[in-house]
């Protein structure tokens, strides 16, 4: 789709995590955050996002709990829990870090060099 950017491979969980850390919300709620943070230029598809859901509850760095959502519908809402918090800066500081020196690396002048 013009306009949207390709996730990278690893990058899907960082950006649940993110998502959730502004507060607990529903699955398909994830998406539209993720969407609204990245400016509509991240386009997550549920097939890979609720696998990723399920895989960070499992690991420990969201939980799950049974709700209603705003159209009254039950729903699976997730947060973050210390753990989540944690890697959440870890994999932040990391990602700033590649993103930092890709900038750099592409920003290089033959005169530089």
């Amino acid at each position: 789709m013009p306009g949207h950017a390709q996730l990278l491979p690893g990058t899907l969980d960082l950006l649940i995590l993110k998502a959730v850390s502004l507060g607990p919300l529903h699955g398909y709620g994830v998406l539209l955050r993720i969407g609204q943070i990245s400016g509509q230029a991240l386009l997550i598809e549920q097939g890979a996002l609720y696998p990723a859901l399920f895989r960070l509850v499992r690991q420990g760095l969201l939980t799950a709990r049974w709700g209603t959502s705003d159209n009254n519908r039950r729903a699976k809402f997730y947060e973050l829990t210390a753990a989540g918090r944690k890697r959440l800066r870890k994999e932040a500081d990391g990602w700033n870090r590649l993103a930092g020196a890709i900038a750099s690396a592409l920003a290089a002048r033959p005169e530089e060099i």
